[in-house]
């Protein structure tokens, strides 16, 4: 049966440069931020948001016209557009920056929302955090900007061809359940999905697929600095434990540490 909306929809999935899960990470020397000289990948919840825009069309390729990756950042952002694309996106929109300047969550959403208005999609959806800030506001600002829905931390999303869109979420008490029509913003969350590798031959297509870049004034953009970091510190360094001979030494110890 042939969908019944007026046409296929248009995903958009943004996708972040971040440091690697796997790295530990360290302040820089000027104590301004983390170090960013090392193996930096895509932002792990974007990769969920990858997955799921294609598991999408492979359950229905009569509802599903595109898959769009954008990414905000340096040439180097490129590559996680291209790790997107070997996934299985089709087009990539590279928005660029300098090297080491950092877009605040609220740039973002400005950026997406001046590209959801240039070339109309449907459905985003986007990790709803990233581990390298963890401020997890960018979806929910975005929402406001273009006045969609939105369904945020989804461990199940379904679209229908009506256009009803249907998500269900995790919360304090168990799973809630959306109900939510066309265009709107969906965050994912990590039971989502579990992302596929790229196979050496998507990678050779990947290499073949059209990225549009973009700098901020080509779209009306400024990612002028809203914040100022006064200082990044690491935590204190954890002190070795010591033994004690009785519980009155122990309260004792407590009540002079100030814990008591």
């Amino acid at each position: 049966m042939r969908p019944t909306l007026p046409s296929l929809i248009h995903i958009l999935v943004p996708v972040k440069r971040s440091i690697d899960y796997a790295v530990k990470i360290r302040v820089a020397s000027d104590q301004k931020g983390v170090d960013t000289s090392v193996k930096h990948s895509m932002n792990p919840f974007d990769e969920i948001a990858v997955e799921e825009a294609i598991k999408l069309r492979e359950r229905s390729k009569e509802l599903v016209e595109s898959i769009t990756a954008v990414s905000i950042g340096p040439a180097k952002s490129v590559d996680t557009i291209r790790t997107a694309l070997a996934m299985g996106a089709d087009t990539g929109i590279h928005i660029t920056t300098p090297e080491n300047v950092t877009v605040e969550p609220v740039s973002v959403a400005h950026a997406l929302k001046a590209v959801v208005e240039k070339n109309k999609y449907d459905l985003i959806i986007m990790g709803k955090q990233a581990i390298d800030d963890d401020s997890g506001s960018t979806g929910g600002m975005l929402a406001g900007m273009l006045g969609w829905s939105q369904a945020s931390f989804a461990s199940k999303l379904e679209v229908e061809s009506s256009g009803a869109v249907k998500v269900t979420r995790e919360i304090d008490g168990g799973l809630e359940k959306l109900e939510t029509k066309l265009p709107v913003i969906v965050t994912t969350d990590l039971r989502l999905n579990e992302p596929r590798f790229a196979t050496l031959p998507n990678i050779m297509k990947a290499k073949k697929k059209k990225i549009e870049s973009f700098k901020p004034e080509d779209l009306g953009l400024d990612f002028k600095p809203r914040m100022e970091t006064i200082s990044v510190s690491e935590p204190p360094v954890r002190q070795g434990g010591q033994k004690v001979e009785s519980v009155d030494e122990l309260i004792s110890r407590m009540k002079s540490a100030g814990v008591v």
